[in-house]
C-alpha cells in the first residue's frame, strides 16, 4: 500500500531527515486526487504525531472523494501494477534500474523499482 510509504516521507521531511526522497512527488499526487485531500492537509495531520492508523481514519471522514471500496481496490490495483508509459519516465526508470541492480530482471511496475530502491538504501544488496 502506497499511505505507509508516503506517511513516513511526510515524517522524515518534518523532522529534516527526508534524504532524497521527496513528499508529494507525483505518485503520492495520484494518491491526493483520488481522494481530494492536499499534501499540506495531510502534513498538518501526520505533524501532530498521529499512527498511520488515525490517519487513515481521518482520511476516511475528511476526504471529500468518497470512494466504494470496490473502486479503491480497483485504484490500489492499479497503481501497485502501474509501469512508466512515456519516453521519459522510461528512461529515469532504467536509469535507476541500472544503478541500483543492473543484473535484475525482475523489475518492471515502479513498486518494485521503489521497493528495490528502500531496500539498497538501507544496506541491501541488490
Amino acid at each position: 500500500m502506497h499511505l505507509p510509504r508516503m506517511l513516513d516521507k511526510c515524517r522524515a521531511l518534518l523532522s529534516e531527515k527526508i534524504g532524497e526522497y521527496h513528499y508529494d512527488c507525483p505518485m503520492d499526487q495520484a494518491f491526493f486526487d483520488f481522494t481530494g485531500i492536499t499534501a499540506a492537509e495531510l502534513k498538518a495531520q501526520v505533524s501532530l504525531g498521529k499512527g498511520d492508523g488515525a490517519i487513515l481514519e481521518w482520511i476516511n471522514a475528511q476526504a471529500p472523494n468518497k470512494p466504494s471500496s470496490a473502486a479503491i481496490a480497483q485504484w490500489s490495483h492499479y497503481q501497485e501494477q502501474r509501469t512508466p508509459t512515456d519516453l521519459e519516465m522510461r528512461e529515469f526508470y532504467q536509469e535507476e534500474h541500472r544503478r541500483l541492480a543492473p543484473l535484475r530482471t525482475d523489475l518492471a511496475t515502479w513498486f518494485d523499482l521503489l521497493d528495490l530502491d528502500d531496500y539498497v538504501s538501507f544496506g541491501g544488496k541488490p
